[in-house]
C-alpha cells in the first residue's frame, strides 16, 4: 500500500500511453480501408449520383446522362420544277445495236438518254449465232385505220380508212368463232427465233395514227372480245393535247389493260426522202415519250404512210428496234424482213364475211 501511494503518478501516465496507442490503430485502420476500396472515395460528384435504396449494401453509382442539343434544321427553298425533257442526238462511232451497214447510210448516231424504263418484261432479243435465220410464220396482221363512222362529207380516203364500230364488232366476232387468237408483235419476234411457241391460229390487230376512236370505240371491243392489239401512235398531237387523238392518260390505261404500243415517228412525216438527222429525230422523239409514259421499252416501228427508204430501216435498227411494219400485203414474217413486215389491210367496205376471204386466201 506505501508502494501504490509512493508511485501514484505512474498510473496517469499509462492511462496516456494508452490513449496515443488507441488513436495511432485507428488511424492505419482507417488508411488500409481507403486502400482496399479507393472507388468508392474517389467519385466524380458532378458526373455521378449515388442511390441508398438498399442501405444494407454497399452504395451504387449510375453515370448521369449527357445530352448533346440537336440543332434546328434550317428552311429548305421550296423545289424547283423540273424542266420538259429533251432529246439531243450525239454523233457516235459505236453503234447501239447491230446493223448491217448500206450504201445509203454509213454513220450510226446514239440519242442522248433521258428515261430509263423501268420495267425489263421485254428483255433483248440475242439470236443464237450471226447466220442464224430463224424460221418464217405465217401470221396475219390487220391493219385499221379509224374505228368509227366517217362524218358527212368525209372524203374518199377517209371513208376507205374508216370502220364503224358495229363492223369492227363482227370482225372480232367472226375471229372469235373462226378460233383465231390475238398475239404481240413481242410475242410473234420470239416465235420467230424459236424462243416462243404460238396458238394454232393467230393474229396480230394493228390500228395506226392513234385517234381518239381508238379509246372510245376499239379498246371496248377489244375487251369485251378478250382480244388485244398494238396502236402505232405518232406523239405530236398527243403532246399538244389535240382531242382527235388519244391522251396520254388513255395510253398508259389501255397499256395497263394488256394492249401494245408501237412508234409512228413524232409529226407522221414521209421519211423515205429525208435527211440523217431528221429521221432520227422523228423516231427516238416518239421512241423516248412512249416509254416515258408507259415504262417499258418500245420495240416496234410503224412507217408513216408506209413511205421508208434504206436510210430509215438503218436509223430505226440503230435506235433499238426489233422491227417495223409496212403497208405491204402479206403474211409471211421471219428475220430477214423483220424491218419490212407486210400487213393485210382492212378496208371501210369490208364486212366480216370479206375479212373471212382475205384470211382464208393465205
Amino acid at each position: 500500500m506505501r508502494v501504490l501511494i509512493r508511485y501514484w503518478f505512474v498510473a496517469p501516465i499509462l492511462l496516456v500511453v494508452t490513449a496515443v496507442q488507441l488513436g495511432l490503430g485507428f488511424a492505419v485502420i482507417d488508411k488500409s480501408a481507403r486502400k482496399a476500396a479507393p472507388e468508392q472515395f474517389n467519385v466524380d460528384r458532378e458526373n455521378v449520383s449515388v442511390s441508398f435504396e438498399n442501405p444494407v449494401q454497399s452504395p451504387t453509382f449510375t453515370r448521369v446522362p449527357t445530352f448533346t442539343p440537336t440543332p434546328r434544321p434550317s428552311s429548305t427553298a421550296p423545289p424547283t420544277p423540273s424542266p420538259a425533257p429533251t432529246f439531243t442526238l450525239i454523233r457516235t462511232d459505236t453503234p447501239r445495236s447491230k446493223v448491217h451497214p448500206t450504201e445509203t447510210a454509213t454513220a450510226t448516231f446514239t440519242p442522248t438518254p433521258t428515261h430509263t424504263a423501268t420495267n425489263n418484261a421485254t428483255p433483248v432479243i440475242v439470236l443464237p449465232s450471226s447466220g442464224y435465220r430463224g424460221q418464217t410464220l405465217q401470221v396475219p396482221i390487220l391493219m385499221y385505220h379509224y374505228l368509227s363512222t366517217p362524218p358527212p362529207g368525209a372524203d374518199l380516203i377517209r371513208r376507205d380508212l374508216s370502220v364503224s364500230p358495229t363492223q369492227f364488232a363482227s370482225h372480232l366476232a367472226y375471229l372469235r368463232e373462226a378460233g383465231y387468237e390475238t398475239i404481240s408483235f413481242v410475242q410473234l419476234a420470239y416465235a420467230a427465233i424459236g424462243q416462243a411457241e404460238l396458238p394454232a391460229k393467230p393474229v396480230l390487230i394493228t390500228f395506226d395514227d392513234g385517234y381518239r376512236d381508238s379509246y372510245e370505240n376499239a379498246f371496248p371491243l377489244l375487251q369485251k372480245y378478250g382480244y388485244k392489239a398494238t396502236f402505232f401512235i405518232f406523239t405530236q398531237p398527243i403532246q399538244t393535247a389535240n382531242v382527235d387523238f388519244l391522251s396520254w392518260e388513255m395510253v398508259v390505261e389501255m397499256h395497263k389493260a394488256g394492249m401494245e404500243f408501237g412508234s409512228h415517228s413524232h409529226t407522221h412525216p414521209d421519211l423515205s426522202s429525208s435527211n440523217l438527222d431528221f429521221v432520227f429525230s422523228e423516231v427516238l422523239t416518239s421512241k423516248q415519250l412512249i416509254e416515258q409514259h408507259i415504262g417499258e421499252p418500245v420495240r416496234f416501228f410503224c412507217y408513216p404512210a408506209g413511205r421508208y427508204d434504206n436510210l430509215t430501216m438503218e436509223v430505226v435498227k440503230s435506235a433499238g428496234f426489233w422491227g417495223a411494219v409496212t403497208t405491204r400485203w402479206g403474211v409471211e414474217h421471219s428475220l430477214e424482213n423483220r424491218f419490212e413486215l407486210p400487213r393485210v389491210r382492212v378496208r371501210g367496205s369490208d364486212t366480216a364475211q370479206d375479212l373471212a376471204h382475205k384470211l382464208n386466201g393465205f
